[in-house]
């Protein structure tokens, strides 16, 4: 979502990092051309000035043009008022309350309300060992009662018995009762939306809140509406006392603005962020994180959490003992494969990796289809246990099969095959100790390359085996030092290696 304000923001400080020196008018410069860049996010008028300034104040001045790296002064000046402007320090939900905690969830029609409802009850299920229940309010748009039940059978919580022909008033009434008895940790109200706000929409969640007096009010907003978003925030918040914002849809196309005025424009924090359409894409907002994102300096930290969360430990901990004794099967390449997938392909990985964000625009504009992986995945399928253990029985004939098994092609088998040589054989010097023959000396690369860049076999690339990688987690690797389909840290056609 922040890709295009994160290349415009890219331009403008390269452009100043390119220079020994800075004078008071490079820097005037540079932070007009910052203030288009917001505006063009579609981030507020009032909070792009007021950030423009804030920035000014600190980077024209003596401070930052003596400085021995200027540019990168004016770079960490942005990114501290970036963090300012989203918040600064995270705001998790507020649910250590007296049984039942109640959580209302308020918002426009297609914001992604009854979606979120699930995801937090299933979040605080899974994470905080919460039981939960959720009750819909939705009384108005067809099916909406039917949606969250079906959802909550997904999820595997617990939701209201629908019974015809009760006001939303009544329902929830009925539903913190319900909660009472159940013994339920907290409640999650999901009230009904309008294409547009109106009386009739506010006086019913008006109605709501003084009957349930809930200890979280959040404002789902749809992060692809742009600046209408704000103004959604600013309507609801004039009515209601609003705790916090979730916004949905990060992993659209949108231009970010909203994520950057919510907090400065509402004065409440963002506390959760929909990041895909599975039960499991949501995500904590941490400013400093979103501030490291735009400006291309990666998050690693969530993606260690990612990884965490998404990686059987016990199946990396038995892949880690194989590569350190030089053993790399097919089974373990299609793990491999399924980890990368769960944590969001090639492109969700590179967005969090710091130095990276040109590459990921690489990647895509290459047009490197990521189905390329389900065709691995199949192909793998398609063969039997002993082929998978020992690829060396794969014949002509038996790929013939396996491609036909399959629905592809025997050239992509044997693509597929190479990649496996080429990872089974780096396994293999592993586990002998060649790190820094295949490497060279990661330690030296860092200490010698410049600031905010990385050397072209990264230590801490995902692909290399556990351990290797600072701060990556045991088997949450990319397949091979590159990735499946593509040429290896090198890149080019073989003639061009050899030459």
């Amino acid at each position: 979502m922040f890709d295009t304000l994160s290349d415009r923001l890219g331009k403008v400080f390269d452009g100043l990092r390119g220079r020994g020196a800075l004078t008071d008018s490079d820097v005037v410069e540079a932070l007009r051309e910052v203030r288009v860049a917001l505006l063009e996010a579609d981030v507020a008028l009032p909070v792009a000035k007021d950030f423009i300034e804030r920035v000014r104040v600190k980077a024209v001045g003596q401070d930052v043009v003596r400085s021995v790296t200027p540019g990168q002064q004016v770079v960490k000046i942005v990114h501290d008022e970036l963090v300012e402007t989203l918040g600064r320090d995270p705001a998790p939900l507020n649910v250590d309350h007296a049984p039942p905690a109640i959580i209302m969830m308020v918002g426009l029609q297609g914001s992604g309300k009854t979606t979120t409802t699930a995801k937090i009850a299933k979040r605080l299920q899974d994470r905080q060992k919460k039981k939960v229940l959720m009750a819909s309010l939705d009384t108005r748009r067809p099916a909406a009662m039917e949606q969250l039940k079906i959802l909550g059978e997904q999820v595997s919580v617990a939701t209201l018995p629908i019974i015809e022909g009760q006001n939303p008033v009544s329902i929830a009434a009925r539903a913190i009762e319900a909660a009472r008895l159940g013994g339920f940790d907290v409640l999650i109200l999901d009230t009904a939306g309008r294409t547009h706000v109106d009386e009739a929409l506010m006086h019913e969640v008006g109605e709501i809140y003084n009957a349930a007096s809930p200890s979280e009010t959040l404002l789902v907003v749809d992060s692809l509406t742009g600046q209408d978003a704000v103004n959604v925030a600013q309507s609801f918040g004039g009515r209601l006392d609003i705790s916090g914002v979730v916004l949905t849809r990060i992993d659209g196309d949108g231009r970010g603005g909203a994520a950057l005025s919510m907090r400065a424009v509402t004065g409440k924090p963002i506390k959760l962020l929909g990041v895909g359409e599975k039960m499991d894409a949501l995500e904590d907002f941490h400013p400093e994180r979103i501030a490291g994102r735009i400006l291309g300096m990666g998050d690693v930290v969530s993606l260690v959490e990612k990884a965490a969360d998404t990686i059987d430990q016990a199946q990396a901990e038995k892949i880690a003992k194989k590569m350190r004794k030089g053993e790399f099967d097919l089974d373990d390449l299609a793990e491999q494969l399924r980890q990368m997938k769960r944590m969001g392909g090639i492109q969700g990985l590179m967005g969090m990796l710091p130095g990276m964000g040109k590459m990921g625009k690489q990647i895509q504009h290459a047009n490197i289809d990521e189905d390329v992986f389900k065709h691995q995945e199949a192909i793998i399928s398609s063969m039997t246990k002993k082929e998978r253990r020992d690829p060396k029985l794969l014949n002509a004939s038996r790929k013939r099969r396996v491609a036909a098994g399959s629905g592809t092609a025997v050239p992509e088998i044997n693509k597929l095959l190479k990649m496996h040589r080429q990872m089974a054989d780096m396994m293999k010097k592993v586990g002998k100790g060649g790190m820094k023959q295949m490497f060279g000396d990661p330690g030296a690369q860092l200490d010698e390359m410049p600031a905010g860049e990385l050397p072209s076999a990264a230590p801490g690339l995902p692909g290399q085996p556990p351990g290797m990688g600072a701060g990556v987690p045991p088997g949450m690797g990319l397949p091979g030092l590159g990735m499946p389909g593509m040429p290896g840290p090198r890149g080019g056609s073989k003639k061009k290696r050899k030459k």
